[in-house]
């Protein structure tokens, strides 16, 4: 009798323990399916399994700083780097490098880093559909990208050098995307990188970039005008370094409205006029004029 009763007790047993196997079977195959059909119907993304495989289209400052820095990760794989020719390939000897679109290996990430009147062209171009493309630059719409892919924008907000190293922990990144998964993946890029990033529109990013064009692009050729004063009046340039350095140290503590200082603040006439006849180029007269009128207008003088 206690034998038929255990073993009635083992086939109820095993019929339940196949009831759960089968349930969580359907159970995984039902979450597999709607979990693919919302990241990616083309192919199941690997960030999701620790990995995250990017393709690189352009070879230029911003691609090989991005390559670098990618390569110093555990979780970014840069599988394979693409340029329309073969000149600067060989700084990614270590990668799968090729120059036709058509080759182009699968990846959960396609960075378009190249001239921004060349993205809107690569982005038409490419052979495939439903992947996600980003493009790195700050002026260029998140449309621009054709939308037969999922869009999006990665920004690192910075001026690049070739063979300048950049620590990208100090590297903010604007990010964009059209899908809310695909803003985690690229969240997850510039957590990789270290970067601190912001979730920035497209209309904020061209505002951002104007701003980014003033302080860094004009500053420099300010900078570069007076090397030419300083070399035409046989005066070091490093004598103004240290001014340099303080400047941009103290628009990190006061608002560049209230760090002003200068004879155009003051309303000194007489410096001014002194100023201008020291200057011999009337390109930068008329530099100095234009911006110590801007300056004299905000300060009421």
């Amino acid at each position: 009798m206690i034998y038929i009763i255990f073993g009635k007790f083992v086939q109820n047993f095993k019929q339940l323990f196949r009831f759960q196997e089968d349930y969580s079977k359907s159970f995984l195959f039902e979450y597999d399916q709607k979990y693919t059909r919302k990241v990616s119907k083309t192919a199941k993304c690997s960030y999701f399994s620790g990995m995250i495989k990017v393709v690189i289209l352009g070879a230029g400052n911003i691609a090989q700083h991005l390559y670098k820095a990618f390569q110093r990760t555990e979780t970014l794989s840069v599988v394979q780097v693409y340029n329309r020719s073969k000149k600067s390939l060989p700084y990614f000897k270590n990668t799968a490098t090729t120059t036709s679109l058509k080759n182009l290996a699968e990846a959960d990430l396609y960075i378009i880093a190249v001239a921004d009147d060349a993205i809107t062209s690569i982005a038409n171009k490419l052979p495939f559909t439903d992947r996600l493309v980003v493009h790195t630059s700050g002026s260029v719409s998140m449309h621009e990208l054709h939308k037969k892919n999922r869009r999006g924008i990665f920004y690192p907000l910075q001026t690049f050098t070739k063979g300048i190293t950049v620590d990208f922990s100090t590297i903010p990144v604007c990010l964009e995307s059209g899908e809310k998964p695909d803003f985690k993946i690229l969240k997850a890029v510039a957590d990789a990188i270290g970067s601190t990033s912001y979730k920035i529109s497209s209309e904020q990013r061209r505002a951002l970039h104007v701003s980014a064009v003033f302080v860094n692009n004009f500053s420099n050729h300010l900078y570069r005008i007076a090397h030419e004063i300083c070399e035409t009046n046989n005066v070091p340039f490093e004598i103004l370094n240290p001014l340099i350095q303080e400047t941009a140290k103290k628009v990190t503590n006061l608002t560049p409205y209230m760090a002003q200082t200068g004879p155009a603040k003051r309303g000194d006439q007489k410096t001014i006029d002194s100023h201008l006849e020291k200057l011999d180029k009337d390109i930068h007269k008329e530099i100095y004029t234009l911006l110590t009128q801007s300056i004299a207008k905000t300060y009421g003088r």
